[in-house]
């Protein structure tokens, strides 16, 4: 959706949710007001994560996002950025549906933890069973 010159899309992963706003510019992500190199700090693989849209479009020098992200972890909220700025991609030019969808990029991973169950130690785990 276009507000203000910029393109808001919405992007999530377990609990993590990103609310992401795109406009052409030089390249920069902000993330919580800091630089994802701050944000991220050494999780080298789950920066590559974020911009592996950006990379595959070849836009990483072309649109300045901007990303207010909250609940999850930092893998969570990194795959809700990436899922964010794909949907956001795909507003700000249409003909990269064609290059993010076969990559999965558009897809919500709906995977969720599982329910804790009664009788149980975790969601499928058994106590030890004891013979005496």
């Amino acid at each position: 959706m276009k507000m203000h010159g910029r393109i808001y899309a919405t992007g999530k992963r377990k609990e993590a949710v990103a609310k992401v706003w795109l406009k052409s510019g030089s390249g920069n992500i902000t993330v919580n007001g800091k630089t994802l190199e701050e944000f991220l700090g050494g999780r080298d693989a789950l920066k590559l994560r974020v911009r592996w849209p950006l990379m595959l479009t070849k836009q990483e020098n072309a649109v300045d996002i901007d990303v207010k992200v909250f609940g999850g972890g930092f893998a969570a909220q990194a795959d809700a950025i990436k899922h964010g700025i794909s949907k956001a991609l795909v507003e700000y030019a249409p003909e990269f549906r064609s290059i993010l969808k076969p990559a999965g990029l558009l897809t919500r991973d709906a995977r969720r933890v599982e329910r804790k169950k009664y009788g149980r130690r975790k969601a499928r785990r058994s106590p030890q069973f004891s013979k005496r």
